[in-house]
Parts: C-alpha cells; sequence; structure tokens
C-alpha cells in the first residue's frame, strides 16, 4: 500500500511540475529516488521470498513484473532529464508512475492469488 500510495504521489508531482511549466530539477529526481528505493525494498523481500519457497500461480510473470516495477521510472526520469529545459519531464515521470503503479497492482493481485 505503501509503493502505492508513494506512485500516486510521485504522479501527482509530476503533473503539478508540467501545469507549472517548470522541468524537472532536483526535487524530481530526489521524488524517483525515494519511490525506486520503496519498489527496491519491495523487490528484495518479495524475490526473496519467491525462491525461498513461495509457490505462485505464475511466478515467471511476477518475476518480470517485478524488475518492470523497479526499472521504468529511472529510465523515465533519464528520458525526463534529456532536455533541461522542457517543461514535459513532469509529465513524463507521471506516466512512468502511473504505469508503475498498474505493475504494483498486478504484483498485488498475483501475491494474493497465491495466498501469501
Amino acid at each position: 500500500m505503501v509503493v502505492l500510495i508513494a506512485t500516486a504521489a510521485l504522479a501527482l508531482f509530476g503533473i503539478g511540475l508540467t501545469i507549472a511549466g517548470r522541468p524537472p530539477g532536483r526535487e524530481l529526481t530526489i521524488a524517483v529516488g525515494v519511490v525506486v528505493a520503496l519498489l527496491a525494498v519491495q523487490a528484495v523481500i518479495a524475490a526473496a521470498r519467491v525462491f525461498g519457497g513461495v509457490t505462485l500461480p505464475e511466478t515467471g510473470t511476477f518475476l518480470i513484473y517485478l524488475g518492470v516495477s523497479v526499472c521504468v521510472l529511472p529510465i523515465a526520469l533519464q528520458w525526463a532529464s534529456a532536455d533541461e529545459n522542457s517543461r514535459w519531464g513532469g509529465a513524463v515521470v507521471a506516466v512512468a508512475a502511473g504505469g508503475t503503479a498498474v505493475a504494483v497492482l498486478r504484483l498485488q493481485g498475483l501475491w494474493a492469488a497465491a495466498g501469501g
């Protein structure tokens, strides 16, 4: 739940930056870093449990979503920061945060299907 709230807050922050017409800066980089750190902790815990014996109906799909959830935001931040004067960087991160939230929801659904 914490990760979903963090991704939603990041998406809103990105939208706010875009509406304000501000290019991505240090504050967006820090916000993405915090969310990615939460995602990485989630990924390490979930992977340890999966490799420790938890049986999932779709283990391969779960592990792919787990990896993608950690990789999307850093890539989006690089793309958003490519043009330092563009006001659309926040929108790029907002879309990536929304996509990451969907991946996290899918992870939760797969985990719940396993009874974990």
